[in-house]
């Protein structure tokens, strides 16, 4: 159980590889499950007003 045995965690980076004994860490990329971005215009947020509609 050494550098050549490639079910090693040993093995595993003798021979460069992955597997189960040297599972790769996950890199989270950017804007997964993020909030949503909100833009703001010099410093004041757009709101626009609801139109009601009268019933005819």
């Amino acid at each position: 159980m050494g550098k050549g045995d490639r079910k090693t965690a040993k093995g595993k980076r003798f021979n460069a590889s992955y597997g189960n004994a040297r599972p790769k860490k996950i890199i989270k990329s950017a804007g997964t499950a993020a909030a949503p971005v909100v833009k703001k215009t010099a410093g004041k947020a757009v709101v626009k007003k609801a139109v009601k509609k009268s019933a005819a």
